[in-house]
């Protein structure tokens, strides 16, 4: 199947797709960026007993330390939680 039809298809059907195009390096880089650390900092050194156990430890991974205490390279060594405090900050002292 040619680019145009797959387009044309996407199109019949109400698909959009991103905007970054199929294949692109960037198109879902901080989503598999943090699935990569999700998997190698908590899914591969647990076995949970049960889907409710992991659910909850996976809501406390992201929500306890991943958002509030992981330091983040792309968020100048922050976490989530203090950039965006941060960024707050700053928006409250702009004129």
């Amino acid at each position: 199947m040619t680019d145009a039809t797959e387009r044309q298809k996407e199109a019949d059907h109400g698909i959009q797709v991103g905007m970054n195009g199929v294949g692109s390096w960037y198109d879902n880089a901080p989503m598999e960026s943090f699935f990569a650390t999700l998997k190698c900092e908590r899914v591969h050194h647990r076995i949970d007993q049960t889907r409710e156990e992991a659910r909850t430890d996976l809501f406390f991974f992201i929500e306890a330390y991943h958002n509030r205490r992981r330091l983040h390279s792309a968020l100048v060594y922050l976490s989530p939680e203090a950039f965006e405090q941060a960024y707050h900050r700053r928006r409250r002292a702009m004129p």
